[in-house]
């Protein structure tokens, strides 16, 4: 099942659902008026949803429209809780012996929590006050989960998970060290993220969804020219561990979204990177210096994950950054 939020007078969306091949779609406002109703009810609303979903995939429904991605908004616009890990470790260990820092070896998975009260849509061009704090991308996958009880285990959290997303997890790379340093975590160094628009339940990933990971390739351009292709399978912790991992000590609400954190690969030299950051570190690396510039006003970053037969799954993410 594929769902997806289109333009209304509500600040959350119109709830749509998607046809398989992201063409056309049919109105679901009529069972939950946008995506984080109906994931707060999902044992009741699922149901009424997948039937719709079968229906328009069977050529019964008779009032479907053409579907535009690009037009679609963040499939959740807003939402309760955002949480992102940083669950790929060839991103750590590269970042490590660029700039000469110690391994972090706590035994649980990263996890920040950032700011949910909006998400581009897929889109959106995207503001930033000045290029001198070091506009960067970040590829990552996501989940949406229902209300997971604290204490939950990574066995029980699998099942928590409801809806799979793309994400682009926009930072702030120049902000970003000096926030760190305070030991408070980040603010202003993560503005909103963005989402692409299409979110897709597990069963839609097939084979592609297997440990708690999505084992597809994310394709990234920068400026329409190949960035990278990182592939969402080594991921150190799944993300029923990460879902674990954030309801140790309280009960997540239902609509929480967390993140994977920048797709890296072991083979980062073949398959590229999800971020420049990871890019400028292999270039310290490699030439003793960072040659790769962060993004300027008018660049634009394209995102796209596919299924194994090539057929669109979440929609793309391209977008423009502007300047405020």
């Amino acid at each position: 099942m594929k769902l997806a939020t289109l333009n209304s007078d509500s600040p959350d969306g119109r709830l749509v659902v998607v046809s398989e091949d992201n063409t056309h779609c049919v109105a679901a406002d009529g069972i939950a008026p946008n995506l984080l109703a109906a994931v707060e009810d999902w044992i009741n609303v699922a149901p009424q949803l997948l039937a719709l979903s079968d229906a328009l995939r069977s050529g019964e429904v008779k009032n479907a429209v053409a579907f535009d991605p690009a037009s679609a908004r963040a499939p959740l616009p807003r939402s309760w809780q955002w949480l992102d890990g940083s669950a790929f470790p060839q991103h750590g260990e590269l970042m490590q012996k660029a700039f000469n820092l110690p391994p972090i070896d706590s035994g649980r998975p990263l996890m920040y929590q950032g700011m949910s009260d909006r998400f581009y849509g897929p889109s959106d061009a995207v503001p930033f006050l000045s290029e001198k704090a070091g506009i960067d991308f970040e590829g990552e996958f996501g989940v949406i989960v229902d209300t997971v009880p604290m204490g939950t285990s990574a066995k029980d959290a699998m099942a928590h998970i409801k809806l799979i997303v793309q994400i682009n997890d926009w930072s702030l790379r120049a902000v970003a060290p000096v926030e760190m340093k305070t030991g408070f975590g980040f603010v202003n160094a993560k503005p909103a993220c963005s989402m692409a628009a299409v979110a897709v339940t597990p069963t839609e990933l097939g084979d592609a969804w297997k440990d708690g990971r999505v084992h597809l390739p994310l394709h990234v351009e920068w400026n329409d020219k190949r960035f990278g292709e990182a592939i969402g399978d080594e991921m150190e912790y799944g993300f029923h561990e990460l879902v674990a991992h954030a309801a140790n000590s309280r009960e997540l609400v239902a609509g929480t979204i967390i993140g994977s954190g920048t797709v890296s690969n072991k083979n980062y030299a073949d398959v590229g990177s999800s971020c420049i950051s990871e890019r400028r570190a292999i270039d310290m690396i490699d030439f003793g210096e960072a040659r790769t510039p962060f993004m300027s006003f008018g660049d634009t970053v394209r995102m796209e994950a596919r299924s194994t037969e090539g057929q669109a799954l979440f929609g793309p993410i391209y977008q423009t950054v502007i300047q405020n």
